[in-house]
């Protein structure tokens, strides 16, 4: 896994309270391809704990995690 992968959506949900940023991020995935990558903002903590566990139950992987101090970038490659 390089570090090259070039998501093909982005969604920014800082500030966004569980479960809303999971629902959000499932609508995302909902839209695109099997296959494609979503870039996905989460604040730490809750959002961090709960949103790629539930992806990985939905089918999706988790390809590359990116901590920007109170902040995180995921990518995640659509099941």
């Amino acid at each position: 896994m390089t570090g090259e992968e070039k998501p093909d959506d982005s969604i920014d949900l800082r500030g966004v309270l569980c479960p809303i940023n999971f629902v959000k991020t499932k609508l995302k995935l909902e839209e695109m391809e099997s296959g494609q990558v979503l870039e996905v903002f989460l604040d730490d903590g809750e959002p961090m704990r709960s949103v790629p566990r539930s992806v990985k139950e939905e089918g999706h992987r988790v390809i590359q995690v990116e901590n920007l101090g109170k902040a995180y970038r995921l990518l995640i490659k659509k099941g």
